[in-house]
């Protein structure tokens, strides 16, 4: 594996290797890598002539007084795991080779971003938007690998693709969870005994709302508060949001005719937890 920290010397290689014809999958993080993230690579290994994994922590999509400073970055571990699944490249780019002096540049997709995490993160997904851009153009993947646990990133990103033709082909992989039903992600090691085992309780809220809808409750308020109450049986967590939306522009349904998905935020303590489920009628 080799690992490259320079933007030029990553696009020089990703040059060097389109005269081969050979196909690039990229999975880009922010590191703390996890079997959520091991999940993509492997799938990117199976689909893809050679794989790319991204590690950066990218400031522009926290806000103030959110987890930056905090964030985990175990490089050698993540080195690691990407040695082991056969990663062909880890891209590790400084703050500064990304963001030189003088960038000023922001990408933004207003309409899809406004709600739900757009709203309780403010330019969080210009953030993304801005980072992804410049991963794609500087590693021009063919295809790049997301998991579904961050459903309002995922279709962010699609529109972001559609719009600037980046053409980049987007493989969605089905969330990680632990065995009782917790999404994976890198914040859940931040989380203390009591709230671990308080933690799966987002992921019950969502299954209520889709055990209500499948039968036969349709009207959003309903399904909504079936999932309220669940998350009141767990004092420790504060919900920021529960919606019931549609998968592709993210506006809350009055009523679910088709297919609908499931959108949660809570709060344990100082940690920031979101999940989702597809429900298909």
């Amino acid at each position: 594996m080799r690992t490259i920290r320079s933007v030029s010397a990553m696009a020089a290689w990703r040059a060097a290797l389109g005269r081969e014809g050979v196909t690039v999958g990229l999975v880009p993080t922010m590191g703390a890598l996890h079997a959520g993230h091991q999940s993509l690579i492997r799938k990117a290994r199976l689909t893809s002539d050679a794989v790319v994994v991204s590690l950066f922590v990218n400031s522009r999509q926290f806000g103030p007084g959110e987890d930056f400073l905090r964030y985990p970055r175990p490089f050698q571990a993540d080195a690691a795991l990407c040695r082991a699944e056969g990663v062909d490249v880890l891209f590790e780019p400084s703050a500064r080779a990304m963001y030189p002096p003088g960038f000023r540049t922001s990408v933004s997709v207003p309409d899809v971003a406004r709600r739900w995490e757009g709203a309780k993160r403010p330019g969080h997904f210009d953030g993304v938007a801005t980072v992804l851009t410049k991963l794609f153009v500087i590693a021009r993947p063919d295809v790049a690998f997301f998991g579904q646990k961050d459903f309002q990133q995922m279709v962010i990103v699609r529109r972001l693709v559609e719009d600037l033709n980046l053409g980049v082909r987007l493989v969605v992989c089905p969330t990680v969870r632990e065995r009782d039903g917790l999404a994976l992600s890198s914040r859940n090691r931040r989380l203390t005994p009591a709230q671990r085992r308080a933690a799966p309780v987002l992921y019950e809220a969502l299954q209520a709302g889709r055990t209500v809808i499948l039968r036969g409750v349709r009207f959003g308020h309903l399904i909504t508060k079936a999932m309220r109450q669940v998350i009141a049986t767990e004092p420790r967590m504060k919900a920021d949001y529960l919606a019931v939306c549609g998968p592709e522009t993210l506006e809350p349904l009055a009523r679910v005719t088709k297919t609908a998905v499931l959108l949660g935020a809570v709060r344990l303590g100082r940690v920031r937890l979101i999940d989702n489920l597809l429900v298909k009628l």
